[in-house]
């Protein structure tokens, strides 16, 4: 079965194939990731919460 390359979260062929270019078998990062696709690299997703920064009290 396929894994994501960053977390190693497995993921179904059809995610691959929906979500990768036809030359990979793996995906760069799946929905268990706080990473995303943007352009050729993967960056921190936005509203993943997990910047690291609150606003409390």
């Amino acid at each position: 079965m396929p894994t994501c390359q960053n977390c190693g979260s497995a993921v179904s062929k059809e995610y691959v194939r929906v979500f990768s270019l036809p030359s990979q078998e793996s995906v760069r990062c799946c929905p268990n990731c706080d990473l995303l696709r943007e352009g050729t690299s993967v960056r921190e997703s936005r509203g993943s919460g997990s910047s690291g920064s609150s606003t409390g009290t």
